[in-house]
C-alpha cells in the first residue's frame, strides 16, 4: 500500500487511457477510430480463417455480361425466365433454388396488352383478331408462363424491404415466419421498415415461400452481416438465406431463443432464434438487431473458388450436361456491374451480393456461423478494467524491462483469449480498445517515469553522486522519493583518515609532481570507501572525511567502514612498497573510527553546500584519527563502533578522555578478522588483557612482568614501548584510589 501511495500520480496517468477505453466500451463516449480498428481486426481474422474451399453443394447462376450480352439487356422476358427454372429442375435436376432479383412490375415485353387494347379500340371490328389473339394469349403472357414454371417446386423469391416516406409498396409479401405475440412482451430490436418492393402477385402466389436479400452496410461502407429476421408492422419476415435453409430442412418453425429465466429482467435481447420442428431443434446464434456476420468462405467471384459460377446463358443454351447440377442448391443473381449488386465486403472491394447469401446458406448447413453477441459489451468492459487495472498498479512498481514484459504478456493473454473464444465458439469480441488501452497505459507510463520521475531520479545522481557510490545512487533512485538532502538525526559511523609524510614530501617535491601523487593515494583510498558503500563526505588537505549509513541506510555500517579502514591501511603498505622501490618517501596513515547519532544533511551558506554529517560523535571521531600517531597504530576505533563490528578481533589501546568530552571512552585498535587471528596473536592478546587489568589496578610488579612477556611476543610494536614509559613514570607516583586508569588529552 505504501508503494502504491508513493506512486499515486503515476498509476493516476496509467488510468487515463483505462477511463477512455471504458467509456467507450460502455458507450457513454463512442470512439470511432477504434470501432474502425475493431472493424479491421475482425477483416483480417476472418481472412485468415477463412476455409478458402469450395463448397460443391451450391451453385450461382450467374446474370453475367456474357448472359447480357446473348439474351438481351435486363429484364429479361419472364418466359426466358421459365425456361431456366424447367432448365434447372427438369434437365439439371436441381434440388432448390432462390432468386436473389425481384420481378416488381408485370412483364410486357411480349406486347400482350398492347394486343388487348387494340382488340377493344382500332381493331375490335377485325374479321379474327379478337379469336387469333383469345388463341395467343397463352403463350403471349409471360408472367403466367413464368408462374406455371414456379408452381409446386421448391423456390424461393427475393425482395427487398425499404424505409420510404410515403411508405409506398410493390408487390405481395409472402407469409411472416413469427408474430409479435412469440416475443412475449420484450423489446427485442429488429431492422424495421415501412415499405417494400416484392413480387407481382401472380408470381409471389405461385411460388409463395420468400426472402428478403437486404445487408447491413457498416459505417466504413463494408458489408459484414446481415439480418436474418426483419420487421414490417409488427410482423417478423425472414431472410433469402434462411428461408432457402428452412426449405432445404422441411420448412420448421422460427421462433425466438431467450436467454436463461435468470436473466430475463435485464437483458433484453435474443440469445438467438430456433428452427424447431417436432423434437427437432436448431440454434442459430444472432447479435443485436437480430444479424449474423457472413460466414465468407474466400475471396469470392468466378475465380474466387468458393462457389461454383455458371453463366445463365451457358444454361438457356444447354450447353450444361444433363443432370450435371443433379441436387445442387441453385442461387440466380448477377456479377454484371450494371446492374448494381456488388458489394464492398472484408474479403473483397468487388464482391456479388448473391454470393454473401451463398455463405450464409453454407454457414447455416456447416453450423459455421460467428457472432458478435450482445453480451460483448459487458466482456470489453469487464476485460478493460481487469487488463487496464493490472498494468495501472503494476507498472509503475517495475522496472522498464519487466515493465515490456508485463505488458506483453497483458497482451497477449488478451489476443488470445479474444482468438480461443472466436476459433472455439464463434464469439466475435471487441479487441481494438483492450490493445490500445494497453499500449496507451505503457506509453504514458513510460514516458511519465521518464520525464517526471526520472528527472528526480537524474538530480538525485547528480546531487548524490559525487558523495555516494555508483551501486548506492543506482538503488536510491529505485525509490528517489525517499532521499532527500533535507537533515535527519541518524547512527552513523564516521571516519577521519590523515595522510601523514606529505608536508616533508612538499620539502622534496616539485608542487605538481606532489599533486600527482597526491590525487594518486585519495583515488586509491576513495576507491576503497566507494567500494564498501561509504558516502565521501570531504576532502580536507591530506585528509578524507567519509561516513557509513546515509544517504543509503547500512545495517551493518560499522563492519563495513572497520572493513574498509583495513584495506586502506594495507593499500597505503602497498603504496609504500612502491615508493621504496622508486625511491620516493614513504607516507603515513592515521584514522579514527566512531559511531553514534549525528545531524546529516545539505549544510553551508547561500553560495556553497555540502552533504555532510555534524555533532559530538563527528567530533570524537576526529579525535581519535589524531590519536593514532600517539598509540603507533593506523587505526584507533572507539568503544561504539567495536561493539557493532563482532567481526572483528580488537585489542584495547587506552580508555581517553579527550579534549571537549568529560566521560572516558575506551579506544581499539583492529588486529584482524576474527576467523583468521593467528594462535600467537591470541596469546599476545590475552597477556594484553591481564597487562591492561594491572595497568589500571595500579601494580607496575605485575606489569613488569607481562610487558616483559608482550615484548618478547612483539619487539617493534611502539603500544609496549609507549606502555613501559607510562609505568615506569607512574611508579614514581603514590597509588592513587581516584584514578579510573584513563588518559586525559587536552588538545586536538
Amino acid at each position: 500500500m505504501g508503494l502504491l501511495l508513493k506512486h499515486w500520480s503515476r498509476i493516476a496517468v496509467t488510468l487515463i487511457p483505462v477511463l477512455f477505453a471504458l467509456l467507450h466500451a460502455s458507450g457513454v463516449l463512442p470512439i470511432g477510430v477504434l470501432q474502425r480498428l475493431d472493424d479491421i481486426i475482425y477483416d483480417a481474422r476472418l481472412r485468415a480463417t477463412m476455409p478458402r474451399t469450395m463448397d460443391e453443394r451450391i451453385v450461382i447462376v450467374d446474370l453475367d455480361e456474357k448472359s447480357l450480352a446473348e439474351v438481351g439487356r435486363w429484364p429479361w422476358g419472364r418466359n426466358r425466365m421459365a425456361e431456366l427454372v424447367d432448365e434447372l429442375f427438369d434437365r439439371q435436376k436441381i434440388a432448390l433454388v432462390g432468386f436473389d432479383i425481384v420481378f416488381a412490375e408485370p412483364d410486357d415485353s411480349s406486347g400482350l396488352k398492347r394486343l388487348r387494347q387494340l382488340a377493344q379500340a382500332e381493331l375490335k371490328d377485325q374479321p379474327g383478331f379478337t379469336e387469333k389473339l383469345g388463341q395467343l394469349q397463352a403463350s403471349l403472357d409471360y408472367d403466367a408462363a413464368f408462374a406455371r414454371s414456379l408452381q409446386k417446386r421448391p423456390v424461393v423469391m427475393g425482395y427487398y424491404l425499404t424505409n420510404d416516406k410515403d411508405g409506398r409498396t410493390s408487390g405481395l409479401l409472402p407469409e411472416p415466419v413469427m408474430q409479435k405475440e412469440n416475443l412475449r412482451g420484450r423489446p427485442i430490436r429488429f431492422t424495421s421498415w415501412n415499405s417494400y418492393g416484392s413480387n407481382i402477385e401472380q408470381l409471389a402466389k405461385a411460388a409463395p415461400l420468400g426472402g428478403f436479400f437486404n445487408s447491413i452496410v457498416d459505417p466504413d461502407g463494408v458489408v459484414r452481416s446481415v439480418p436474418l429476421l426483419a420487421e414490417y408492422k409488427d410482423q417478423y419476415y425472414e431472410s433469402l438465406a434462411l428461408a432457402m435453409f428452412r426449405a432445404l430442412t422441411g420448412m420448421p418453425s422460427v421462433e425466438p431463443q431467450f436467454p436463461p429465466e435468470r436473466f430475463l429482467s435485464r437483458y433484453h435481447g435474443l440469445d438467438g432464434i430456433q428452427l424447431r420442428q417436432g423434437d427437432k431443434r436448431l440454434s442459430v446464434p444472432v447479435a443485436d438487431w437480430v444479424t449474423t456476420l457472413v460466414p465468407f468462405r474466400g475471396p469470392g467471384g468466378v475465380s474466387g473458388g468458393s462457389y461454383r459460377y455458371v453463366s445463365a446463358a451457358d444454361v438457356l443454351a444447354k450447353r450444361l450436361a444433363p443432370e450435371s447440377l443433379k441436387g445442387k442448391i441453385v442461387l440466380v443473381g448477377t456479377t454484371a456491374p450494371g446492374l448494381l449488386d456488388i458489394r464492398v465486403t472484408p474479403v473483397g472491394e468487388a464482391y456479388a451480393g448473391v454470393e454473401t447469401h451463398a455463405n450464409l446458406i453454407s454457414g447455416l448447413m456447416d453450423d459455421r456461423i460467428a457472432v458478435k453477441p450482445d453480451y460483448a459489451l459487458g466482456y470489453d468492459v469487464a476485460i478493460l478494467a481487469l487488463a487496464g487495472l493490472t498494468l495501472a498498479f503494476a507498472l509503475p512498481l517495475l522496472s522498464a524491462p519487466r515493465a515490456v514484459l508485463l505488458s506483453l504478456v497483458v497482451i497477449a493473454a488478451v489476443v488470445a483469449l479474444n482468438f480461443f473464444l472466436y476459433l472455439g465458439a464463434g464469439l466475435v469480441m471487441p479487441l481494438a480498445a483492450a490493445l490500445v488501452m494497453a499500449l496507451t497505459a505503457f506509453a504514458l507510463n513510460m514516458s511519465y517515469g521518464y520525464f517526471v520521475e526520472s528527472r528526480g531520479k537524474r538530480e538525485l545522481a547528480n546531487l548524490f553522486g559525487t558523495y555516494v557510490p555508483p551501486e548506492l545512487v543506482d538503488e536510491m533512485v529505485k525509490d528517489a522519493a525517499s532521499y532527500s538532502m533535507k537533515a535527519a538525526s541518524k547512527e552513523l559511523t564516521v571516519m577521519f583518515c590523515d595522510m601523514r609524510g606529505f608536508t616533508k614530501m612538499s620539502e622534496q617535491m616539485e608542487p605538481t609532481k606532489l599533486q600527482e601523487l597526491l590525487n594518486f593515494v585519495f583515488s586509491r583510498l576513495t576507491d576503497l570507501i566507494r567500494a564498501n558503500k561509504g558516502t565521501i563526505d570531504k576532502y580536507m588537505g591530506d585528509c578524507v572525511m567519509a561516513f557509513w549509513g546515509a544517504p543509503v541506510d547500512i545495517p551493518n555500517h560499522a563492519h563495513m567502514a572497520v572493513k574498509t579502514a583495513m584495506e586502506m591501511a594495507g593499500a597505503v603498505r602497498k603504496i609504500n612498497d612502491e615508493h621504496r622501490a622508486q625511491g620516493i618517501p614513504e607516507i603515513g596513515i592515521g584514522i579514527g573510527l566512531n559511531t553514534g547519532t549525528m545531524c546529516v544533511g545539505d549544510m553551508g551558506s547561500d553560495i556553497r553546500r555540502a552533504y555532510t554529517v555534524i555533532g559530538d560523535s563527528v567530533n570524537l571521531g576526529s579525535r581519535l584519527e589524531g590519536l593514532s600517531k600517539i598509540y603507533g597504530v593506523d587505526i584507533v576505533v572507539s568503544e561504539s563502533t567495536r561493539k557493532l563490528a563482532p567481526e572483528f578481533a580488537w585489542q584495547e589501546l587506552d580508555r581517553v578522555r579527550v579534549k571537549g568530552k568529560e566521560q572516558a571512552v575506551a579506544i581499539f585498535w583492529p588486529v584482524a578478522p576474527a576467523n583468521r587471528l593467528e594462535k600467537a596473536s591470541q596469546d599476545e592478546l590475552k597477556t594484553w588483557a591481564a597487562f591492561l587489568k594491572a595497568y589500571r589496578a595500579q601494580d607496575w610488579e605485575q606489569c613488569d612482568v607481562l610487558m616483559l612477556n608482550l615484548q618478547r611476543m612483539n619487539a617493534k610494536k611502539y603500544l609496549y614501548e609507549l606502555y613501559s614509559e607510562r609505568v615506569a613514570s607512574m611508579r614514581l607516583l603514590p597509588f592513587d584510589p581516584g584514578w579510573d586508569g584513563a588518559t586525559n588529552f587536552e588538545t586536538k
